[in-house]
């Protein structure tokens, strides 16, 4: 009989698996969408090419389980794929379905980590798709799910896929002298984050804690075309800017924040399906006046040696040292609002919020890249300390940082004064 083998969950896996669970009715760990679909896609053939894509990837396989010999959470990647058939019910049956029952909080515990159905009224085609996030990050669902599933929807089928099981055991491998002086670089970087010197000024009272509030724009003062004419890396230049917003709003010239690397590289794991990523801390103390561009160059290359820690990051996660600290992720190339279906669109659909909803942070900033050369955000934050007012503040002063960085010359001292 083959042994059983359990598999480790990355440290990242353990702090979302974490986080839910003080949490647990809540839907903040599902990442997913409703997508309407062209009267023209044949169900049948969508359900199959849907059915490929599951057995082709291990993740799909996943189980949240205990070890027996650690009696810790670990992960395995025998389970079974269930899966999707079409379901035909009325229009009425699938609106109720839609503001109440389809998104729902998952029971993680030996149980399959994916919610998708097919459903067909009179009247329209639809394709519910959601995942849990501790297993499947936006690379994986928005890039490589999506592509695979058009290719076998087209008959063009994919002969290789990437193992998560083995990018877990690899990454597993750890040398003791390194993962200590990891844990000590992260320790010491956010010992002195203090809530109430490095977040903006509570002034929400008697509303309920973790309750998620949500606001959408895009930026006015800055386009990609700065970035192909300076050739700096935007995921760097934003996450500075963040911290430089941070250090005005509360008046703290010591910020911390986190940010988030999707873990691929150019070249290598890009074909992955699975949570790849890691969160890191990063951390600035403005007292120091300089030009935008010396503490820019000094920032990046301090985010660059910091991924040299990133075995180390179970320290962070496990003894929550940045559980309220501010984050930020910039996406590119990401497609959120549509899947191509064969030679058809399916355009996502609204999912009404619901009373199990909850912020994940105290306050997350996501830029995302658009095809019109400017950048959309997203700040989703806890609405039981910030107000809607305060965090529409917060990203006004960040887009006059970003206006006035533009200027590389501009002092440090200008900016924050």
């Amino acid at each position: 009989m083959e042994t059983k083998k359990f598999y480790p969950l990355r440290p990242i896996q353990r702090f979302f698996i974490d986080t839910h669970f003080k949490k647990a009715k809540s839907t903040m760990m599902n990442v997913g969408m409703l997508l309407r679909l062209s009267p023209v896609v044949d169900m049948e053939r969508l359900s199959d090419a849907v059915n490929e894509v599951l057995k082709a990837h291990d993740i799909f396989r996943c189980r949240l389980t205990i070890n027996p010999d650690t009696e810790d959470i670990c992960q395995t990647f025998d389970g079974d794929i269930i899966e999707v058939q079409i379901e035909k019910i009325s229009d009425e049956e699938f609106e109720l379905l839609r503001k109440k029952r389809l998104k729902t909080p998952y029971k993680i515990m030996n149980q399959p980590l994916y919610h998708i159905y097919l459903f067909e009224t009179p009247t329209a085609k639809y394709f519910y798709v959601d995942f849990y996030h501790a297993v499947m990050d936006s690379v994986s669902i928005m890039t490589i799910f999506r592509r695979e599933l058009n290719f076998n929807y087209l008959g063009r089928h994919i002969d290789e896929t990437e193992s998560y099981a083995q990018f877990v055991a690899e990454e597993a491998i750890t040398f003791p002298d390194e993962l200590e002086k990891g844990h000590n670089y992260w320790r010491n970087m956010l010992s002195d984050f203090d809530a109430e010197k490095n977040l903006p000024p509570v002034d929400v009272k008697n509303v309920q804690a973790w309750t998620k509030g949500i606001l959408d724009g895009t930026f006015k003062t800055i386009s990609e075309e700065f970035f192909r004419t300076t050739r700096l890396s935007e995921n760097k230049f934003f996450l500075a800017a963040f911290m430089m917003t941070l250090a005005k709003v509360t008046s703290s010239k010591k910020t911390l924040a986190t940010w988030l690397d999707n873990g691929r590289g150019k070249d290598e794991k890009n074909q992955i399906m699975g949570l790849t990523t890691n969160i890191f801390p990063c951390a600035w103390d403005f007292e120091e006046d300089m030009t935008f561009a010396d503490f820019f160059n000094i920032f990046a290359g301090k985010i660059r040696q910091e991924l040299d820690y990133k075995k180390s990051l179970d320290i962070v996660y496990n003894e929550g040292l940045a559980d309220d600290v501010p984050s930020f992720m910039f996406q590119k190339n990401i497609v959120t609002d549509h899947f191509t279906i064969g030679n058809t669109t399916a355009n996502v659909i609204d999912m009404p919020p619901n009373e199990i909803s909850a912020a994940q942070n105290s306050l997350d900033l996501k830029i995302f890249a658009g095809d019109d050369g400017m950048y959309k955000w997203r700040l989703t934050y806890d609405a039981g300390r910030f107000s809607a007012d305060s965090m529409k503040k917060f990203i006004a002063a960040m887009e006059e940082i970003l206006h006035v960085v533009q200027n590389k010359d501009t002092r440090l001292s200008q900016i924050l004064s």
